[in-house]
């Protein structure tokens, strides 16, 4: 696993009136979006920030260079192995709305049986990493927390950025932090599916028998 995948809006008060359709969205008030891979950690190893908060987490990732290295072939190389069978790229926790990728492990809904209700139970609880990584960023940097002031989404960049940035240099400080290296074949959905059916074996080895 490489991390957590998921967005944050934050609110922009000095939004101007002109643009305040495209920023407003399920949130009632014009907000800007923070794209975000964090680890267990809380190290944030990827942040695109700057669209509108009218679009949603899939508008988001099409304009993100997340994937840009793995389109253009260039990715550093990974291989593991889960429940026997080996895999060569790396994938990314999401919820449901990413797509059934190879890239992307989300949890299941409705889960039957055991083993799927344990991987379901276990998925939902490693993915709020990049949900604590958005909380302690708001606690560690009050502004986040705030409606902006600010009156680009430039000024709003520098901010967030420099505040991941700082943020980062903390959790570094606090432990070591080792590079990942990885290679994906990403948009195979025979991989997605195969993967999470190792993935339901896998986690259900380790953590069936604690009900």
């Amino acid at each position: 696993m490489i991390g957590s995948l998921d967005c944050m809006h934050w609110t922009w008060k000095n939004c101007p009136t002109a643009w305040q359709g495209a920023f407003q969205g399920k949130e009632k008030c014009s907000t800007v979006i923070l794209e975000a891979v964090a680890s267990k950690s809380l190290w944030v190893w990827h942040a695109f920030y700057g669209m509108p908060g009218a679009n949603n987490d899939l508008n988001v990732l099409e304009r993100s260079p997340l994937l840009n290295d793995l389109v253009n072939g260039v990715a550093p190389r990974i291989s593991f192995t889960v429940n026997g069978a080996t895999y060569n790229q790396g994938y990314y926790l999401t919820d449901g709305i990413y797509p059934a990728w190879a890239i992307f492990q989300s949890s299941i809904s409705a889960p039957q049986g055991n083993k799927r209700r344990c991987y379901a139970a276990q998925q939902e609880a490693a993915r709020k990493d990049v949900e604590r990584t958005f909380g302690v960023l708001q606690q560690r940097f009050r502004i986040l927390a705030l409606p902006c002031k600010l009156w680009s989404v430039d000024a709003l960049n520098d901010v967030m950025l420099a505040c991941i940035i700082l943020h980062n240099m903390i959790v570094e400080d606090e432990q070591r932090i080792t590079s990942l290296n990885h290679q994906y074949l990403f948009e195979d959905e025979w991989l997605h599916y195969e993967l999470k059916t190792d993935l339901i074996e896998h986690v259900w080895q380790c953590y069936g028998d604690l009900g």
